[in-house]
């Protein structure tokens, strides 16, 4: 009898155990589609972030794709040839820092008249290029050039003769050496390196004794002046004349020059 009892008790242990253990049924899962989306971060809770719309992009391509730069407008071609020696060119282009005044563009000269109009001295290229050399000599020396007269056309060759038919001083337009005519002739001085008139033997076409290249009858400072002008001329292909000390010749030879006019160039 107590065996039976026994075997009741754990059979009624059994059933309420598995009474207990029953899972509850499994529900059906919720469908979500592919497009979930997901809370944005927020650190300060008093701020609200606007969710980032994506910029949309192109949906065709360009049919063309440029492979060279945009064309640039046409500028004007750079002349950089070098002038042949022959050439007349304006003296300040290659010397900039020369000094200009033309005394023969102004009625302060010998004659009292304007002989040409023009004031800008233009000489062979080859003669410029020696009168280079001497500016930057006289640099180094505390000095620079006054450029007197240069080209002289033979219309103002004509002019001087007319006022002054001297052959020691003028050339002869017909038969003359007309060695300005020609563009390797200049008439020149000496300044300082701020541009002021150092003391010189005489003013232009003195033609006195104090013209002349016998500095005996000058200041000493006027004749280291014209002493030293004369050597650094000489030194760079230069030759001088004896009865006055400011006019110097290139040692190439040119020919006349027939049709050059700077007043034209000018215009």
């Amino acid at each position: 009898m107590k065996k039976c009892n026994l075997l009741l008790c754990i059979a009624l242990v059994s059933s309420l155990l598995l009474t207990s253990c029953v899972l509850p049924p499994v529900e059906k899962p919720t469908e979500h589609t592919s497009s979930t989306s997901f809370p944005t971060v927020v650190t300060d809770p008093t701020i609200v972030t606007e969710p980032t719309v994506a910029t949309e992009l192109p949906t065709e391509m360009p049919t063309e794709i440029p492979t060279e730069p945009p064309t640039q407008p046409p500028t004007e071609p750079v002349d950089t040839k070098e002038p042949a020696d022959g050439d007349m060119v304006r003296v300040k282009d290659y010397i900039p820092d020369i000094a200009v005044e033309l005394k023969y563009a102004t009625t302060d000269n010998f004659t009292g008249q304007v002989i040409y109009t023009f004031t800008e001295a233009y000489l062979r290229y080859g003669t410029v290029k020696k009168l280079a050399q001497v500016q930057e000599t006289l640099k180094s020396y505390g000095f620079g050039l006054k450029i007197w007269d240069a080209f002289r056309p033979l219309y103002g060759q004509q002019a001087l003769w007319d006022a002054y038919p001297n052959a020691n001083f003028v050339s002869r337009p017909g038969t003359g050496v007309r060695a300005h005519c020609r563009g390797h002739a200049v008439d020149i001085t000496m300044v300082d390196l701020q541009g002021n008139d150092v003391e010189m033997p005489s003013g232009f076409d003195d033609f006195t004794a104090l013209g002349d290249k016998d500095y005996a009858d000058c200041s000493e400072a006027a004749a280291y002046h014209a002493g030293l002008l004369d050597s650094v001329m000489k030194a760079h292909g230069f030759s001088g004349y004896k009865r006055e000390w400011w006019h110097y010749v290139d040692t190439v030879d040119y020919p006349i020059e027939d049709y050059f006019d700077p007043a034209a160039v000018s215009a």
